[in-house]
């Protein structure tokens, strides 16, 4: 999959083609709907396949100072569209010249003068253009002036109702990664860079690879057992802390996981975190040893967990 940033045209080859159009942050059900048909109508047009995605989200622009809410990042989405089979992903870069684009500057310049589009696929919900003053009517009718035409996928729903990134959102902050989960199709990961930390794991004989928790929303917080990918596509159990370390001073947010049977340097390495059951909320406990024997029934939980 060709990946397109900062604003750059869509080479020739690409042109042409039907471009599903939204943040996707998640990529949950209801966004493979629609990038699902952007797919599906390019394979029987003969078109190439785009997604047009935005970085940052532009909630970031406009709230910066809100709490972290990403439930992927700008890398792991971009992993995901070229899973799904599609020929290119265009980021484009959500700023303020974007953001005080019209709805009509939108589509004549980035729809159909950047990324050259034969057909938009979008969400029902999808808005566009300076203060969200354009919808998918507009979108429609600026497809008509522009020589793009326009489609609109109906949310998908559940015996919950309607899938969408908040709900994935509150049932992660619930301590349901496993709801979650159904409705993003795979357990919700997070990705980082492994960094050094206090090495009381080690100590206690439970070695642990820290990763920081940066853009991503935080989910309860507790202990969970969890399944972790490394860069080159193995998998390894374990069970992981995510929160401020109640029993280290001075706390400390971040995700710690223990990787079962496990005795390799991940130092600087990426891995990828996936939360597959939650066992229990973090506490502040008696001393060392009783740390040590929590630690131990965690594991032993983690292990029941991930076996059904």
């Amino acid at each position: 999959m060709e990946r397109i940033f900062g604003g750059d045209a869509v080479p020739a080859r690409l042109r042409g083609g039907v471009v599903a159009l939204g943040n996707f942050d998640g990529f949950h059900r209801g966004h493979q709907a629609v990038v699902g048909r952007a797919l599906a109508r390019a394979r029987a047009e003969g078109r190439p396949a785009l997604v047009a995605t935005f970085d940052p989200h532009p909630a970031r622009l406009f709230r910066p100072d809100s709490a972290p809410f990403a439930l992927t990042r700008i890398d792991q989405r971009l992993d995901l569209f070229e899973g799904f089979g599609i020929d290119g992903t265009v980021v484009l870069p959500f700023d303020r010249a974007l953001a005080a684009e019209t709805a009509q500057g939108f589509c004549a310049n980035w729809l159909q003068g950047r990324i050259g589009a034969a057909a938009v696929v979008s969400g029902n919900d999808f808005t566009f253009g300076v203060g969200r003053s354009g919808d998918v009517a507009a979108l429609r009718d600026q497809g008509r002036s522009h020589g793009f035409d326009a489609e609109v996928v109906e949310p998908v729903a559940d015996t919950g109702g309607t899938i969408s990134s908040s709900r994935i959102r509150a049932l992660l902050k619930g301590g349901d990664p496993a709801g979650a989960a159904a409705l993003l199709t795979r357990p919700y990961t997070i990705s980082g860079v492994v960094e050094h930390g206090a090495k009381l794991g080690r100590t206690l004989g439970f070695p642990t690879a820290n990763i920081d928790l940066g853009p991503y929303l935080r989910p309860a917080y507790g202990v969970y057992a969890v399944r972790v990918r490394r860069a080159d596509g193995t998998l390894h159990d374990g069970v992981a802390n995510l929160g401020v370390r109640p029993m280290i001073e001075p706390p400390k947010e971040l995700l710690e996981a223990w990787l079962f049977d496990f005795d390799d340097d991940l130092y600087g390495e990426t891995l990828g975190v996936e939360l597959i059951a939650y066992l229990r909320p973090e506490a502040k406990l008696d001393g060392l040893e009783a740390l040590k024997t929590q630690i131990a029934a965690d594991a032993e939980a983690a292990r029941v967990a991930l076996a059904r």
